[in-house]
């Protein structure tokens, strides 16, 4: 029986290294040899197959990992910094009404206020809202055919000084005959929102003095053709240029004749 055992033992050794041979074939067959066979016809280098065989690396080694192709979306650069503070602080209006006369006064006009339909009032607004949307043009996170190309020519500092030269202008007086209720439907939205909706009031950030985001427009006596462009525009994702999308975000539930109704609301005074 020991000499049976004995006789046994040769046979267990090489059946040992059958099955190691065996499995050693495997792991280079499957973790060396098909991927990098693979990685050539994907255009992989022999590295970077067999690490993503291994699951060191993403993807797989019979293709190219996929390519995110998709634009990039434009999101606004101005940071309220104690630098960019200091900037608009120093905003000179002389330079500003210069500067004005130079290259904006044909849409805009000398005081502020635009006779275009689509070109906004400017006169009286935050100076704050004013340069984070030239400043916007200027990088991009905005685009305009013709204001782009006019806020690539202007520098932080002559930006700053048209800033504060139309935020020093007086706003108009409305026309009494623009004053007719705008509708409890709609006051309603402006000064307490829709709960229902998630939508915050409008007036939490439009109105002067409301405590919202630094950079907030206000929207008292502005034409109701760009408002209604502006908030169209937000609500189809055109323009994106908005914080943490707040514009988008509300704009996408705001129906058709809201719209309307919130662009008359403001064109006619009311705050």
């Amino acid at each position: 029986m020991a000499e049976s055992h004995v006789l046994d033992r040769p046979w267990r050794i090489w059946a040992s290294v059958a099955v190691v041979a065996i499995l050693l074939t495997g792991v280079l067959l499957g973790a060396i040899i098909i991927p990098v066979v693979q990685g050539r016809s994907a255009g992989l280098d022999a590295y970077t197959a067999i690490c993503r065989a291994l699951g060191i690396l993403p993807g797989s080694p019979a293709q190219p990992q996929p390519l995110d192709r998709s634009p990039p979306s434009p999101v606004s650069q101005v940071s309220w910094t104690p630098e960019v503070l200091k900037i608009l602080a120093r905003g000179d209006v002389e330079r500003g009404r210069a500067k004005v006369m130079e290259v904006c006064v044909a849409c805009h006009g000398e005081q502020g206020v635009s006779t275009i339909s689509n070109v906004p009032h400017l006169n009286g607004q935050s100076a704050a809202a004013i340069y984070k949307q030239l400043h916007d043009y200027r990088t991009g996170s905005r685009v305009n055919e013709q204001m782009t190309d006019i806020a690539k020519a202007l520098d932080e500092s002559v930006i700053a000084d048209v800033a504060v030269y139309f935020a020093g202008q007086r706003k108009r007086n409305p026309n009494p005959l623009t004053l007719a209720s705008p509708g409890a439907a709609i006051e309603s939205l402006v000064n307490h929102g829709d709960p229902s909706r998630r939508m915050p009031p409008c007036a939490g950030c439009h109105r002067s003095g409301s405590g919202g985001p630094i950079e907030t427009p206000i929207l008292a006596e502005q034409g109701d053709a760009y408002l209604i462009q502006q908030m169209q525009m937000f609500k189809a994702g055109e323009r994106r240029n908005d914080v943490y999308a707040r514009m988008r975000t509300i704009a996408a539930d705001l129906t058709s004749d809201e719209i309307k109704g919130l662009a008359a609301y403001y064109r006619a005074g009311f705050k």
